[in-house]
């Protein structure tokens, strides 16, 4: 047993209003520089709906994530070391523009200064990416809220599969249609389709909490990370010719902090905190052969932090005391391992992904409040369960691979769990039945309300700091007289350590807002900080430099 520790988020969709503030934030600070205009670490997208970029999950296109061959084993679904050596120069199965969409703005000085006249004057749409007038045909939220559903809901792959089974299960007509909200970013999976793509070496996987990161300085553009990620939470920015990812923000997690996304989310509906799995077991696990059954492998990979054999193996991989605390308080171990609740996204992908999700029940409880029912009553609620707008066939095929079985059985859980604690807010006789029904106790079901509804900031974001002993390795950490608001730090340049990340995009920013120099290499010390540079010029580290002949 190989215990390693990985860092993980759960998402509770009951809570998600599609606000899009953790994408606002996230692009924010990630992708607001030239060649990320279209790059969404971080979205929100209404289900039925074709998501981002278009028909992402559609992979008989796009050929992402892993499949198995005749003898059983993994191999990537677009191919092996032969194939992808052979369109190593060309790589075209990824989403093009289109797919994601052109990003724009607007003709605003056009409108100022537009002359006196009889015809008013409009701002058009300009490409940010050519200049030129554009047509917006799509976006990152084209299709939010059901936006033109009736008209292209069909198109959604997951519609096309549960359509394929049933012709009758999902209707467009507005009186009979569903939506929820479905949050993404990277899934920093266990066994990362993206990374066994890159023929760099570029993407790798943090030994030390499982965040899945992108090299800027070995990454050689080949794409082929984009076209074996299945979620194509990859993007290639044109300007760099680098591939960029989602970060997990981890110069947030390492001193404790949560995600950006985690941080502004309006509902609280992200949960993050650490898993302990068998590494030794991950690629078994994923060839697993019944597709049905690789939630359940992944489950198997996560690891008791309570279980004394589990403990003396971490602290013999050289888990700190303090890292094997967080891992049994995590919050996300109790939803997705203790209770049962959290489930992966699109395990048939087969890349064991860490970001788990609570599937949706709050549709049951208003449609049978609208009819008059007692929404809440478990005799009501439990027989609801089946008849409601949306499919658990279509809930399935997001999170099951298929297996209804155990989408119901989530959902009987949240219903019973409701029905529990209402019978407990309203003072009435209490019912321990209802918990017994599910397989819980009174205990064990307050514990799962207290985390899914009331849970205060340090029970929702469980996050051990980096090891102390590995601290000189961290950017962010510096001391405060060392760094500050000065062009050069008072107390020389920290022994010869690069300058925090902080730092450089304080000066960097200050620089973009108060001058029209171009970022140079002098001020990113020869590194590729694409949190700093602004797409002016080309900072070192970005690209080799020649070699003059002798």
């Amino acid at each position: 047993m190989r215990v390693m520790a990985q860092m993980g988020m759960v998402m509770n969709l009951d809570k998600c209003i599609g606000c899009h503030t953790c994408s606002v934030t996230c692009k924010q600070a990630w992708t607001n520089r030239a060649g990320t205009e279209y790059v969404w670490f971080n979205n929100v997208e209404t289900r039925p709906g074709q998501g981002y970029p278009r028909r992402y999950e559609d992979q008989e296109t796009w050929q992402g994530g892993w499949t198995l061959n005749s003898r059983g084993r993994l191999k990537l679904k677009a191919g092996g070391r032969v194939k992808k050596l052979l369109g190593i120069f060309a790589s075209p199965v990824q989403p093009k523009l289109a797919d994601y969409y052109e990003p724009w703005t607007y003709d605003y000085q056009t409108l100022i200064d537009a002359p006196l006249g009889d015809d008013f004057p409009v701002a058009r749409p300009k490409s940010l990416i050519t200049g030129e007038n554009t047509k917006i045909t799509w976006s990152a939220n084209w299709d939010d809220n059901l936006g033109g559903v009736s008209e292209q809901g069909h198109l959604d792959p997951v519609v096309q599969r549960v359509r394929q089974e049933s012709e009758d299960k999902i209707k467009f007509a507005f009186q009979q249609t569903f939506m929820f909200y479905l949050p993404r970013i990277c899934e920093h999976c266990l066994n990362p389709s993206c990374m066994a793509s890159c023929p760099s070496g570029a993407i790798y996987k943090r030994a030390e909490d499982g965040i899945v990161l992108v090299d800027q300085d070995r990454c050689r553009g080949w794409r082929q990370c984009v076209t074996g990620c299945p979620y194509k939470k990859i993007y290639f920015n044109h300007k760099t010719g680098k591939a960029e990812k989602c970060t997990f923000c981890y110069p947030r997690v390492e001193v404790g902090l949560p995600t950006v996304c985690s941080e502004t989310c309006v509902g609280r509906l992200r949960y993050l905190g650490l898993f302990l799995y068998d590494a030794d077991r991950v690629t078994a696990a994923a060839a697993t052969p019944n597709e049905k059954d690789l939630y359940a492998a992944q489950l198997d990979l996560i690891l008791d932090p309570n279980d004394p054999q589990v403990l003396a193996a971490a602290r013999q991989q050289g888990i700190p005391p303090d890292w094997l605390n967080a891992a049994r308080r995590s919050p996300v171990y109790a939803l997705a391992k203790t209770y049962k609740v959290a489930l992966p996204l699109h395990p048939e992908y087969r890349t064991m992904p860490m970001v788990w999700y609570i599937p949706p029940l709050s549709p049951i409880v208003d449609l049978l409040r609208d009819q008059g029912h007692d929404a809440e009553s478990p005799g009501v609620l439990f027989g609801a369960i089946r008849s409601l707008r949306i499919p658990m066939e279509y809930l399935a095929e997001l999170f099951t691979a298929g297996d209804v079985a155990e989408i119901e059985r989530v959902l009987t859980i949240l219903a019973a769990m409701r029905a529990h604690m209402r019978n407990i807010t309203l003072q009435q006789p209490q019912d321990d039945s209802i918990a017994a029904s599910v397989g819980m106790t009174d205990k064990s079901m307050r514990e799962m309300y207290r985390l899914l509804a009331i849970a205060k900031y340090n029970e929702r974001y469980v996050i051990p700091t980096a090891h102390v002993e590995r601290a000189h390795e961290l950017e962010e950490l510096g001391c405060s007289l060392e760094y500050g608001p000065y062009e050069q730090p008072p107390l020389g340049e920290a022994s010869g350590r690069p300058s925090p990340v902080a730092v450089e995009t304080f000066q960097a920013l200050r620089q973009r807002q108060t001058s029209d120099v171009s970022v140079s290499g002098d001020e990113l010390k020869g590194r590729v900080n694409l949190l700093n540079w602004d797409g002016k010029g080309t900072p070192d580290g970005i690209f080799p430099k020649r070699q003059e002949p002798a």
